[in-house]
């Protein structure tokens, strides 16, 4: 398990002609946009990411990502424990009409200046790996399910009210008019 922290920017242009592989570890604190997604602040991300130049000359970031993360139950509302992973390759671009001309297996990456965020690059990738639903098994939701909705225990039966009570009252009497 990796130990040291992911560095926060890199000349990703410079990184990848020297074909260098950068790796480390984040927390879902350190990723705003991640955490607002999660159900609780714990949890650990490994990063590495492999830069290089491909025949072509285009830049190339090849992100691979571990991460234990606790989300919500989108059935009983929950917190549950999550593992992603992510392995994308992303080529760094510098317009909207060079990552237009990438082949369809690339994504682009659009780097303006020579510094990029390699956290924000990161948190991108584990927001794309989140699963639209998370759910417990079956079994496990179910029993949380059913403490949920168990009526609660009590020495008397309670009278259930009935909504037409109200409209009995509103009547006069038994007074019949025809």
């Amino acid at each position: 398990m990796l130990t040291d922290p992911l560095p926060g920017t890199l000349d990703v242009r410079k990184a990848a002609s020297r074909g260098a592989t950068v790796r480390g570890m984040l927390k879902p604190l350190d990723l705003p946009r991640f955490r607002d997604l999660l159900a609780a602040d714990e949890g650990v991300v490994e990063a590495e990411l492999t830069l290089s130049r491909d025949e072509e000359g285009r830049y190339l970031v090849q992100v691979v990502t571990d991460s234990r993360v606790t989300v919500t139950c989108q059935r009983c509302l929950q917190p549950m424990p999550a593992q992603l992973h992510t392995d994308s390759t992303l080529a760094v671009v510098w317009t909207d009409e060079q990552a237009r001309l990438l082949p369809a297996w690339l994504d682009p990456v659009i780097v303006t200046e020579d510094e990029y965020s390699l956290r924000e690059l990161v948190e991108d990738e584990l927001i794309l790996a989140l699963p639209p639903f998370s759910y417990h098994e079956q079994a496990d939701c179910n029993t949380v399910l059913a403490d949920l909705t168990a009526e609660p225990e009590a020495d008397e039966p309670a009278k259930k009210s009935n909504p037409f009570d109200v409209l009995a009252q509103l009547k006069p009497g038994d007074t019949h008019q025809e």
